[in-house]
């Protein structure tokens, strides 16, 4: 930790340019309420203060980022013209959203690999925590902003203004996912990518993801999941797919609470992650046509 604390209420317009003009006050910004839920709010408003405990509630998130951080990272490195060299911060002016950023934990790294961070959520005592966090580490204070806001409050004003939208164990949150992800793909520029982890809707994810997680293991607070709204990767797809995204990789995610560490397995039936790109205008066009084709040609 740093021993000075930096004041980063006002982003310095030298890191984020003109991208800083679309952000506005966090106790001004109305919030809309088209993907809160009231009861997540209220259970994450509770465990605000535990954010950076690292062997508290959030323990195991805090644990992802060794598999998530590199996983963003290298797929956005190899999706550049001119890959950045070895010895420079490899995502340097990339603008990338974290949806649902909590206290900031995953923020934080990344914009220490040259991201500019903009994190919104829902509740403001995870804003409040975020924000003091940042302050201890000067070296990030001006490339992190973070909002009390819903992701389809940032649309009006920022349509493709982003490289990267992450949303990570995000999903199984909120009210209404097609919402939800037809805004956080609004916002992304053409060629940008989507990242999401969250938990697929099996019997397997209610036996090891609700009951062992939460009542067995404690690793997080019971309460924490409901399974009607975990989600399988195919449906997932589904909806990308319809807002004009690609998906490139879905890979399953196994958390090891005796290791306290996660590791990429093949098998997808409880936890994985999902990285879609947004497809140009003309290559959506024409992958719709054929889609069309190949509907016609089977109906035949």
């Amino acid at each position: 930790m740093f021993s000075k604390r930096c004041i980063c209420r006002i982003i310095s317009t030298s890191r984020l340019g003109s991208q800083n003009k679309r952000w506005h006050s966090n106790h001004a910004r109305p919030i809309a309420q088209s993907t809160i839920d009231e009861e997540e709010r209220e259970k994450f408003q509770k465990l605000s203060h535990t954010w950076w405990n690292e062997t508290g509630e959030f323990q195991a998130l805090h644990a992802l980022n060794a598999l998530r951080v590199p996983w963003i990272t290298n797929s956005l490195v190899e999706k550049q013209d001119q890959p950045p060299p070895l010895h420079t911060k490899p995502l340097l002016g990339l603008q990338i959203l974290d949806a649902g950023s909590g206290g900031g934990i995953l923020s934080e790294p990344l914009a220490r690999l040259g991201a500019n961070m903009i994190g919104v959520d829902m509740v403001e005592d995870n804003i409040r925590v975020a924000q003091t966090h940042l302050e201890e580490d000067p070296s990030i204070c001006g490339s992190v902003k973070y909002i009390q806001a819903t992701v389809e409050d940032l649309v009006e004003t920022n349509e493709e203004a982003f490289d990267a939208v992450v949303a990570s164990e995000v999903v199984e949150h909120v009210s209404n996912i097609d919402t939800f992800l037809t805004s956080c793909c609004k916002i992304i520029k053409p060629g940008g990518s989507i990242f999401l982890t969250t938990i697929n809707k099996t019997a397997l994810s209610y036996t090891t993801g609700v009951l062992a997680a939460e009542y067995l293991l404690r690793l997080v607070p019971i309460g924490t999941h409901d399974w009607e709204k975990f989600i399988s990767p195919e449906d997932l797809q589904f909806l990308l797919d319809k807002c004009g995204f690609s998906t490139t990789l879905i890979h399953g995610m196994m958390y090891n609470p005796l290791t306290r560490r996660w590791s990429w397995i093949s098998n997808s039936s409880v936890n994985y992650g999902l990285h879609a790109v947004k497809l140009h205008p003309q290559t959506s066009e024409t992958s719709s046509k054929e889609n069309m084709t190949d509907s016609v040609e089977r109906s035949d």
